[in-house]
This record gives C-alpha cells, sequence and structure tokens, in this order.
C-alpha cells in the first residue's frame, strides 16, 4: 500500500517536472550556442534539447551573420524532436515573433519603426523592420517618384506603419509620411521666416508647362510663368533651367496650405508705366507677331507691352479671312496705336491704318466719268461685281449693264472671269462701294432719238408693223406700240387695217418714260386735241355753227 502511493506521487511530481520544464511548442525559449559547424549555429536549447539554425538566420538584410559560441540567443520552437532526434529551432521565427509584438505596440501608438529594403517586389519593395517583413508600396516611398532607389537599398531608416494583419502576416509602411511630416515641419519653420515683397534666391528644381518649382531651401515655391517676365513666355524652359539659382520675389504666402507664389518679373520695371508716353495714340510703330488667334493677332511692341490688331483692323479689303492668312508667327509689323487702356494693360493697334485707303486711292485716280477694265470676280441677282487695283471690287447694278435690253436679260451675256470695261459712276469711300455702268460707255440712243420731244408734242411716225391689236411705229430709230383703241377717235375708224407699213402718220406724244425707255403716242389723242383747239379758235357753244362747219373752217384756214 505504502509502495503503491510512493510510485503515485513520482508520477505526479514527474508529470509536474515535465510541464514547467519542458518547453511548449511554438513558443520562443532561450539557448545558448555550443559549437558553430558547416554554415550552422548547433544551439543548447535546454532540457537535454539541441537544434541547428543556419547562420544566414542571424545576419541582418545585406550583413554578414553576427553569433559566435557562447553567445546566448532566442530561437522558436518548431518542434521538440525530429527524425534525428533534434530539437527543430529557428532564430528568423523567433526574430519574428519578437518583431510583431514591438511592431504592434508601435503601431498602436502610431509612433515610427525602423527598417530597411532589402529587395524589390511587384508594385514596391520588402522592408526588413527587425525580423519582420512588411511592403513598401513604390506610391510611399517619396514625396515624388523615386526613379532609381539603389542609394535606398539595405539603409536603415525610419518607417510608419499603415495597415497591419498578425493573422495573415501582412504589414503595409511608408517612408513618404516620415518625409511629409519632417518636410511639413521644415516647411513651417522656413515659411515663418518668410514675408510676403521678401527678396530670396532659390533653386529651380521643375519645370512644368504652367510654371517652375523653386527650392528656397526646403520649402518650395511656384513660379507662375506668367510672373517671370512682362514679356509674354511661351514655355518657362526659355529662361529657366533645372538647378539654376535664381533670384524671386515672394509674392503671396498662403499659411494654412504652405503654398508660396514666387515672382520673377516684379523685380524689373514695369513696362505698363510708360507705355502711353512711348506709344501716343496715332503713333506709327514697329512690332513682332506673337501670337495669331481667330480675332486678331498679338503684337508686341516692346518686352513685357503687347497689342491686339483685331481683325477688323487687318486689313481694308479682306474682311472674312482668318488672320494667320493676313500675318505669321515673329513676322515684323507696322501697326498704329489706335487707343491705349492702362488699367486693363490693352492697347489696340492697327495695320490697315499704315497702308492707305484703296477707295481713297482709287477715287483720286478714277474720278466720276473715268473708263476702268476689270474681271468678272462675281455675278449675283443683282448686278455684276467687278475686280479693280489694290483688291478692291466695283458694281455693276443691273440697271447699268445695258441700253436695250433688261437688266435680267444682259446679265446673260456675262460669265465669270470675262474682262469688261465700265465707267465710273460714284465712288463712296465711307461705305466703301464703287459703282459702274458698262451702258454709259455707248450713246443713249432713247435719250437721242426723243431729244426735244415732250409730252403733248405732235411728231410724225413710220408704221412699221401691222398686229391684231394695233399698229407698231417707230421714230428716230425707237420702237413704239399704238393700240387699236388709239388708232382714231370715231370706234368705226379703229381698226389696224386701214394702214399700211411705210405710211407715214402724224401722232400725239402722251408719254416719255425714260426709265422704262418708251414713248407712249396716239393717234385718238391728237385728234381729240385737234377738235379741241378748232373748236377754242373758229366756234363757240352758242354760235350755232355745226362741228362740220368747224372742222370745215379749220381745214380750209390751213390751205
Amino acid at each position: 500500500m505504502c509502495a503503491k502511493a510512493t510510485m503515485e506521487e513520482f508520477e505526479a511530481l514527474l508529470n509536474e517536472s515535465l510541464e514547467i520544464d519542458t518547453p511548449q511548442e511554438g513558443s520562443v525559449v532561450k539557448g545558448k550556442v555550443i559549437a558553430i559547424e558547416a554554415g550552422q549555429a548547433i544551439i543548447d536549447v535546454g532540457y537535454k534539447m539541441e537544434g541547428r539554425v543556419d547562420l544566414k538566420e542571424f545576419a541582418n538584410p545585406g550583413e554578414a551573420p553576427s553569433i559566435a559560441v557562447g553567445d546566448e540567443v532566442e530561437v522558436y520552437l518548431d518542434r521538440v524532436e525530429n527524425a534525428r532526434g533534434e530539437a527543430v529551432i529557428s532564430r528568423e521565427k523567433a526574430r519574428r515573433e519578437e518583431a510583431w509584438d514591438r511592431l504592434e505596440k508601435a503601431y498602436a501608438s502610431e509612433e515610427r519603426v525602423e527598417g530597411a529594403i532589402f529587395g524589390r517586389v511587384k508594385g514596391g519593395f520588402t522592408v526588413d523592420l527587425g525580423g519582420a517583413v512588411a511592403f513598401l508600396p513604390g506610391s510611399q516611398v517619396d514625396v515624388r517618384p523615386v526613379r532609381d532607389a539603389g542609394p535606398l537599398m539595405g539603409l536603415k531608416q525610419p518607417f510608419q506603419i499603415l495597415k497591419m494583419d498578425r493573422r495573415r502576416g501582412n504589414i503595409v509602411v511608408s517612408r513618404r509620411a516620415i518625409l511629409e511630416e519632417s518636410r511639413a515641419e521644415q516647411r513651417a519653420e522656413v515659411i515663418s521666416n518668410l514675408t510676403e515683397g521678401q527678396v530670396v534666391d532659390g533653386v529651380v528644381k521643375n519645370i512644368t508647362e504652367y510654371g517652375a518649382f523653386v527650392d528656397l531651401g526646403g520649402v518650395d515655391g511656384l513660379l507662375h510663368v506668367t510672373d517671370m517676365a512682362w514679356r509674354r513666355v511661351n514655355h518657362p524652359s526659355e529662361i529657366l533651367s533645372i538647378g539654376e539659382t535664381v533670384k524671386v520675389q515672394v509674392v503671396k504666402i498662403n499659411k494654412e496650405t504652405h503654398r508660396i507664389s514666387l515672382g520673377m518679373k516684379q523685380l524689373q520695371n514695369d513696362p505698363w508705366d510708360s507705355v502711353e508716353a512711348k506709344f501716343p495714340i496715332g503713333s506709327v510703330h514697329k512690332g513682332r507677331v506673337t501670337n495669331i488667334t481667330d480675332y486678331g493677332a498679338f503684337v508686341e511692341l516692346e518686352a513685357g507691352v503687347e497689342g491686339l490688331v483685331h481683325v477688323s483692323e487687318m486689313s481694308w479689303t479682306k474682311k472674312n479671312v482668318h488672320p494667320g492668312k493676313i500675318v505669321s508667327t515673329s513676322q515684323e509689323v507696322d501697326v498704329m496705336v489706335l487707343e491705349i487702356d492702362t488699367a486693363k494693360r490693352r492697347v489696340s493697334l492697327g495695320l490697315k491704318q499704315c497702308m492707305r485707303n484703296p477707295w481713297e486711292v482709287f477715287a483720286e485716280t478714277h474720278p466720276v466719268g473715268s473708263m476702268i477694265e476689270g474681271e468678272v470676280k462675281n455675278i449675283t441677282e443683282f448686278g455684276l461685281f467687278i475686280g479693280l487695283d489694290n483688291d478692291i471690287d466695283g458694281m455693276v447694278h443691273l440697271s447699268d449693264l445695258s441700253w436695250d435690253k433688261r437688266g435680267e436679260e444682259a446679265i446673260q451675256d456675262y460669265r465669270k472671269g470675262d474682262v469688261v470695261k465700265a465707267a465710273v459712276t460714284e465712288v463712296d469711300i465711307e461705305k466703301e462701294r464703287i459703282s459702274l455702268s458698262i451702258k454709259a460707255l455707248d450713246a443713249d440712243t432713247f435719250s437721242d432719238a426723243v431729244d426735244g420731244v415732250k409730252r403733248g408734242s405732235v411728231i410724225t411716225v413710220a408704221v412699221t408693223a401691222i398686229e391684231d391689236g394695233g399698229i407698231e411705229v417707230e421714230y428716230n430709230g425707237m420702237k413704239s406700240f399704238i393700240r387699236r383703241s388709239d388708232l382714231a377717235r370715231d370706234r368705226a375708224d379703229q381698226r389696224p387695217e386701214r394702214f399700211q407699213v411705210g405710211d407715214h402718220v402724224d401722232v400725239r406724244v402722251v408719254n416719255v418714260d425714260s426709265k422704262t425707255r418708251k414713248l407712249g403716242v396716239s393717234i385718238k389723242a391728237r385728234e381729240i386735241a385737234e377738235e379741241k383747239e378748232a373748236v377754242e379758235q373758229y366756234g363757240s357753244s352758242d354760235s350755232g355753227a355745226s362741228l362740220g362747219d368747224i372742222l370745215g373752217a379749220a381745214l380750209k384756214s390751213r390751205e
């Protein structure tokens, strides 16, 4: 009975001893290096257990192993015993567990951790954080894209943990956050020492299309392209280069965003202060075309002073042409100052004012009545446009094409490109209009034919044609038509057939229309007029004489 109790007590003590002394698999234990052989360290972890660890597990990335016999180290116990009776241990896993405990505390307190970049992977780099491997995204390496990360490899430096998941073994760190924080502190210190209007030296760090970034000693300022010079600068690279030291003025400081605006032109005299004195209105100057737009061209009068030549002030004759077809960039031109607005820094210029008005020149060289010769440029429903000297046109209205034909008929005789002669009838310089006449070159047959003929005159005409509706007659080459109702006073005599071609007949002129070029004549009107005249001379209403007696007396008197 006593022996049995003693055995139970011994077994309990043995189990208790094993529970206390035997380390648990998956934990970190302390050991001692008892030998180094074949690239491995043999470590005694106690409890009559030994294990082997590759020497490379004792080395930091990029460094040689630092281990010697007798050194005490912590290792991770994977298994108590393997097939060879040795403990399976790992220094790397021990460091990892130790590192994770340390990193979790740092992540919770938002503290920086130290590490070294030792490898490149897709999308970034790997960082050793003293046993734990973290991922450093490419965008988190620096505040600006890094083209060559070689100088950063193996260098111990601080990092900020952005994210970590121990279960998945993921850690994401940032070097950029550290740089931005220190940069912000540095910026705040530098900005606190700067004042608006202060002149400082800086180094051009980067050039873009809209300006250049200048390092003022730890803080960058933006030098906008419009603040580089008073003149137009198409691209900052025209006057700046990376690495160049420049003198700039602090134009504006935003204390909240820490943005600094710089200027170079502010250190030079403003050319606009003397614009009115140098370029008085009405004066002519040489300038260089710097830019061409749809609405005109910009001309530089001097460095920093540009004026606009509006498209309407570019040419006397080219009205609907793009400015690029009149002038070209960098071309030197003569311009006249038309208007100056110093408040808005605008100068209105004129190009055409430096050339004589072609309508004035034409009026001087071609007075009214003179003859011109030109090519038919265009044919419209209201007349012809004739090309003249100095790229101007004159117009021949339909009514000025022919004496004998209607305008609509006469215009059919002309084609675009025909060379014609015409007489100048009017020059309107203000309206830029020149009126021409083709028919004025020929004599007016109608005017010549009816010269001296007035309404009420009695003339002798020759019958040229007999028609049902009347007869056609001719007077000095001008045709006229007498309707049947105008052939006689008496209805019975209103017969066209009683006339023959070649007969000469006295008629009374009832209308002379120079516009329509028509001469209206009537036999009936002549007879009525003669009857009235006879009554007035040879009879009265109370004489008792008959109309036949009166007419007979009138005829006898004429005989």
